[in-house]
């Protein structure tokens, strides 16, 4: 795709979210069930199953993904797709490249041994190694609107209110 075909694309998309500003509020939402003989989550993906468990770190046997790999996962995806964009929009070349993430967790907190341990990731940090002949400036442009329209980034970095409940069925 190139930068013409993708603003041709966009371009209705966000008139009409200019216009009708309310069209552009999109409730995204996932689901899961519990299952009734491990510690797991079979969390429906749109795609297909996935199984989320317990972290070895936390007595899990590493068969099931880890919930704390999945928010790292979505973040590279995310990532990757909003630079893809962004680099398509700008037309800057890019030859090839890979989107790493990293966070670092402390299980004390989790696991309820240390409760001045941290619940959550301490720090993540989010890499791109890109193949590409363009000039420095117009790499610090990419990366900069890549952060600044990347969702899971924002996120991760804004904190959202986050409210929680539970009712019994």
């Amino acid at each position: 795709m190139d930068a013409d075909t993708l603003r041709s694309l966009q371009a209705p998309i966000k008139d009409r979210y200019r216009n009708a500003p309310d069209s552009a509020v999109v409730t995204l939402r996932a689901r899961g069930s519990l299952d009734d003989t491990a510690i797991a989550c079979k969390v429906e993906t749109g795609r297909a199953l996935a199984v989320a468990g317990l972290h070895p770190a936390t007595g899990g046997s590493g068969a099931e993904l880890c919930s704390g790999d999945m928010l790292l996962e979505a973040l590279v995806a995310c990532a990757g797709v909003t630079l893809k964009a962004v680099s398509t929009a700008l037309a800057i070349p890019l030859k090839s490249g890979t989107v790493s993430a990293e966070g670092d967790l402390d299980f004390r907190g989790t696991l309820g041994v240390d409760k001045e341990a941290p619940v959550g990731f301490r720090q993540i940090r989010l890499r791109f190694d890109v193949d590409t002949d363009v000039p420095q400036d117009k790499l610090d442009q990419l990366l900069k609107l890549t952060e600044r329209y990347c969702v899971v980034y924002q996120t991760i970095k804004n904190g959202p209110k986050v409210s929680v409940s539970m009712v019994r069925v």
